[in-house]
């Protein structure tokens, strides 16, 4: 399996577990407890361990290989994360911006522009977190051993 495909299958998962847990706390009335927010970080390092796992499995990559499996997957799905975000704001729920208002993290008067940069560069960030965290473990990986 190449690398691309490895990194395109897993940016969807992780965009897809991403927008049922959005969902899920929509129907459940959590939407509008920020903390919970921060739980989709726990996503982004599943996908990153799973395309890295992946590409030493199926490629038996080099480092910046199989660290670029990782990074372009969580990229990838964070993106698609946002432009979902710029859907769901401009079509279904636009008061969703006043629930960001009100949560201690944002601040006031925001617009979907400022979410949407914010969380890009959040993404971004926590991408290269999550794959040079893993990465750390997966330096010295024999692809035999079983996933974390």
């Amino acid at each position: 399996m190449s690398t691309n495909k490895i990194i395109f299958q897993n940016a969807f998962l992780i965009y897809g577990l991403i927008v049922v847990y959005f969902l899920l706390m929509k129907l459940f009335g959590l939407d509008n407890v920020s903390e919970l927010r921060f739980l989709n970080f726990l996503f982004v390092f599943w996908g990153v361990n799973r395309a890295i796992k992946m590409n030493i499995d199926h490629n038996s990559g080099s480092y910046f290989n199989n660290f670029y499996a990782g990074f372009g997957s969580s990229v990838i799905g964070v993106g698609l994360t946002i432009v979902g975000l710029i859907i769901y704001v401009g079509f279904i729920d636009p008061n969703f911006i006043t629930v960001l208002e009100n949560s201690s993290f944002w601040g006031k008067e925001l617009s979907l522009q400022m979410v949407v940069f914010a969380l890009a560069i959040e993404g971004i960030a926590s991408s290269a977190m999550c794959s040079f965290i893993v990465m750390q473990y997966y330096k010295s990986y024999k692809s035999s051993e079983v996933m974390i």
